[in-house]
């Protein structure tokens, strides 16, 4: 095989994955219609995030508790978080995903599943320029060139635009804040995950960690909101509905086996296409929904991946961290 031969293959093996991983990220969406559906069945968003988080915690028990290493990690992280062995909001990466899956199962199902995406990501993009230049949870400060601040007003415009056809319904655009305040918390939540990976020596025991502790919160409050009389249980009969959790699961663990053949760049990217992509997909496919698809909905999407780009344009001088 000669020289050109060999680079055309590893282009069309980058490609390939590439690919692989905007479908992957369509998971994302798929799990925003399905929590957000499970919150208008229960009536309740915060039975429905109880409900999504509780079963993606159930398999990962499952799947920790049958690995001795790994179980042992597990059960020492609570001791491990007293002792103060690493500095302890990184033990609370959780609730940042707990705060997604609540907004999901509140705004999702009467938003859309394009407009709460496309508000979600512009609050992850946010964050994740922010972290960038705090310096959390990456190796190099990165100061706000005017490329990130492009980016961060691309994303408050994505934002704008995709909430802009509910402008004369309060409520709604109160709903669409929701996925962004989210996202500005799920932008800290990899570094978070990240410390608590390498402290137990296993990123699957940091996933199940992270679903513990949001499980936990979310659960300590709904049942005070039992006892008090603000809530009732139920739980839904359609089996689908119960796939949020997996769905969540299945993309970490996707993710985790793409990022070695795209690298974090095109992971990125290409995740956040997908997560886009596959959610203006789902509001067109399935109206049932009730999502509405508008054109400033497809150009807010568009806008939010460009935005996403931006953001990820290095420094070309970035500062140690300390």
């Amino acid at each position: 095989m000669t020289k050109e031969q060999a680079k055309g293959a590893v282009q069309t093996t980058v490609l390939l994955f590439v690919f692989l991983t905007v479908l992957a990220g369509t998971l994302s969406p798929m799990q925003s219609a399905v929590n957000g559906q499970l919150g208008k069945h229960v009536g309740d968003g915060h039975l429905a995030s109880v409900i999504s988080f509780g079963t993606g915690l159930i398999l990962m028990l499952i799947v920790v508790f049958t690995n001795r290493n790994w179980r042992s990690s597990y059960l020492a992280l609570p001791g491990q978080m007293r002792r103060g062995v690493v500095p302890w909001p990184n033990f609370f990466a959780g609730i940042c995903g707990s705060a997604v899956v609540l907004s999901e199962g509140i705004s999702a199902g009467i938003l859309g599943v394009a407009t709460f995406q496309t508000s979600l990501i512009s609050g992850m993009v946010i964050s994740g320029i922010l972290c960038d230049r705090l310096g959390v949870g990456v190796e190099h400060k990165e100061p706000l060139s005017l490329p990130r601040i492009l980016g961060a007003l691309m994303a408050i415009g994505a934002t704008v635009l995709v909430v802009s056809p509910n402008f004369q319904a309060p409520h709604m655009i109160g709903l669409a804040v929701l996925p962004f305040v989210a996202g500005l918390l799920a932008g800290w939540q990899p570094a978070g995950n990240s410390t608590i990976g390498k402290v137990a020596g296993s990123m699957i025991v940091s996933v199940t960690w992270n679903f513990t502790v949001g499980f936990l919160i979310l659960g300590s409050v709904y049942v005070i909101r039992l006892i008090t009389g603000h809530a009732e249980f139920m739980l839904p009969d359609a089996w689908w509905m119960y796939l949020g959790g997996p769905l969540g699961l299945i993309s970490i663990g996707l993710m985790a086996l793409l990022v070695r053949k795209t690298g974090l760049l095109l992971l990125a990217l290409a995740s956040t296409a997908g997560q886009l992509i596959g959610s203006i997909v789902i509001d067109l496919a399935i109206p049932q929904l009730g999502g509405h698809v508008y054109t400033v909905t497809v150009l807010g999407a568009l806008t939010a991946l460009i935005a996403s780009g931006i953001a990820m344009i290095p420094s070309k001088k970035p500062e140690v961290t300390a």
